[in-house]
């Protein structure tokens, strides 16, 4: 669809698509197939919607600290980020964040900020504490030894939440 209407945009004169916005995060990497290639070739940036999963990876449903007011409580047509290959993703990516003295957030947060192919991560927050840790994740750099597990999860729980 992007480069159709690229290519509609050049024929006829017309402003060309500057942006998409999908879902991306670590439980839903689907853009990586084909859309990325298209993102930075043709400098049609993603804007990543729900970098949390629906706040899923921060953990909180994981350690029971979700409140009445949380998404997946208020939502339950979103069962998809509660499905058993869901909760096993989110529980390797909050034990990594752990592991590595991360918050769960800032680990899936800055793995979305650093893709090449992101040009904006669509962040939500609830009270000042989570958007401050939201915008202070621009600034983390995973290592390579991060991103090789994160990898490894990809491999093991591949886009469990399609």
């Amino acid at each position: 669809g992007v480069m159709h209407a690229g290519q509609l945009a050049q024929d006829k004169g017309l402003s060309r698509v500057i942006s998409v916005q999908n879902p991306y995060n670590l439980l839903n990497r689907s853009f990586e197939v084909g859309m990325s290639e298209i993102a930075i070739r043709e400098d049609v940036p993603l804007l990543a919607y729900s970098p949390m999963a629906f706040g899923t990876l921060s953990g909180k449903y994981l350690l029971g600290t979700a409140g009445p007011q949380d998404r997946l409580n208020q939502f339950s047509q979103f069962s998809r980020f509660s499905s058993e290959r869901a909760v096993a993703a989110i529980k390797d990516h909050v034990a990594l964040a752990q592991k590595f003295g991360l918050s769960p957030a800032s680990l899936a947060l800055a793995f979305v900020n650093n893709q090449p192919f992101v040009g904006a991560n669509v962040i939500g927050a609830t009270n000042l504490k989570q958007l401050e840790e939201n915008i202070a994740s621009i600034d983390l750099r995973l290592t390579s030894e991060q991103l090789a597990e994160i990898e490894g999860f990809s491999t093991k729980h591949s886009n469990p939440c399609p």
